[in-house]
């Protein structure tokens, strides 16, 4: 049985970790307290890949005190030379006697090695101390770090009869103040934003993170369009948006040459996949793998409705935010999914793990669609 003292500290190293969701890619977010006789003397949080990790960062403010203390880890220190040293080194030189460690290494072929070095070193390690909630503001790495793809999101602001917009290219509006304050919150925690070409010919949107200005700065993620014709005028927003995000264009083979030269000249970055399926979509799976290749973990979808259909009817689809508004839009309206029932490629998605959130008259509703990836979490718990 977990001690009382021991989840409250986890609960405080868990704080930390989150101050680094959406900035240490491909690192995973972790935090770190080290206590002595009861006290908190040191903490930490990973901020960006490449610095020093968590323990580092509590260790270096614990000191001297740091000498037979316990250390509070939401993730296995690792046990390998990186971009940074071992953090288990770390750990020995500041003498710390015990070390609680919230989740394991998801990485399989590291699973473990960090907890079994300081164990054999004489060090007291405790594992599994709040796995599950370890676990859950790392999605986006264990399945990127088990798969090579990122954890995908679909988000879709919808009226309630579940349109996404008033009519066929018509711009809608529909969600309150205080939901869209929350999309760009959601925004600044991810690596990359997604688009049907279809939604940036109606909306012309500029995908960045629009926030007041508070204890970070907001982000930009990267942009992604689908757009296998290559459509994209070159006086998108995408493209003359004041931002240092780069917009990424995924295509299909046999496009017109001299687009795809308009469209680089103009600060795309065009990526070629296959086409896929009856209906010649994009390969959204060879679009995933790109992605993965260039260490994006995590991507929201923003529609539109085409596309959030073949993302979920592709199996692709990880978690679900629908911030619905209190409206009707009737039947003239477009559907938040566009996809017929016999594509999905076994049952129709449901979503598991269910929170419901109010923002101002809206109702966000976000839960998760079973997978594998939510699998190993399980697994760590046993």
């Amino acid at each position: 049985m977990t001690a009382p003292a021991d989840t409250s500290y986890m609960r405080l190293a868990l704080r930390e970790a989150c101050k680094g969701i959406g900035r240490t890619s491909p690192n995973p977010s972790v935090g770190a307290v080290v206590v002595r006789d009861g006290k908190v003397v040191g903490r930490g949080y990973h901020r960006k890949a490449g610095t020093p990790h968590a323990e580092v960062h509590a260790l270096r403010a614990a000191g001297d005190a740091a000498r037979g203390a316990t250390l509070y880890v939401t993730l296995e220190p690792c046990n390998h030379t990186g971009r940074t040293p071992p953090c288990t080194g770390a750990i020995l030189a500041a003498g710390i006697s015990r070390v609680v460690i919230g989740m394991a290494d998801p990485n399989p072929r590291v699973v473990g090695g960090g907890a079994r070095f300081l164990a054999e070193r004489g060090l007291e390690v405790v594992s599994g101390v709040l796995t599950a909630e370890c676990c859950r503001i790392n999605l986006p790495f264990i399945k990127y770090i088990s798969t090579g793809r990122p954890w995908v999101m679909m988000k879709a602001g919808i009226s309630l009869d579940g349109r996404i917009a008033a009519g066929p290219g018509q711009c809608t509006r529909i969600t309150g103040a205080a939901s869209r304050r929350q999309v760009h919150r959601l925004r600044d925690t991810v690596d990359a934003i997604l688009v049907g070409i279809d939604t940036v010919l109606v909306d012309d949107p500029a995908l960045t993170t629009r926030l007041p200005k508070g204890v970070r700065a907001p982000r930009d993620p990267l942009r992604v369009v689908l757009d296998s014709r290559l459509r994209l005028p070159t006086s998108a927003k995408l493209l003359n948006q004041d931002s240092v995000a780069p917009t990424w264009i995924f295509c299909g083979p046999g496009h017109d040459p001299a687009r795809r030269k308009a469209l680089v000249a103009a600060g795309a970055v065009i990526k070629e996949v296959p086409l896929t399926g009856a209906g010649g979509g994009l390969d959204l799976a060879a679009v995933l793998d790109e992605l993965g290749r260039n260490q994006c973990t995590s991507l929201l979808v923003e529609g539109g409705g085409q596309v959030h259909g073949s993302f979920l009817a592709a199996g692709l689809v990880d978690q679900v935010f629908l911030f619905v508004a209190p409206v009707f839009l009737g039947d003239t309206g477009v559907p938040v999914v566009r996809c017929d029932a016999e594509h999905w490629q076994a049952a129709l998605p449901t979503l598991t793990d269910i929170a419901v959130r109010r923002y101002g008259d809206d109702v966000l509703i976000e839960g998760k669609i079973v997978k594998t990836t939510n699998d190993f979490c399980e697994d760590l718990k046993k």
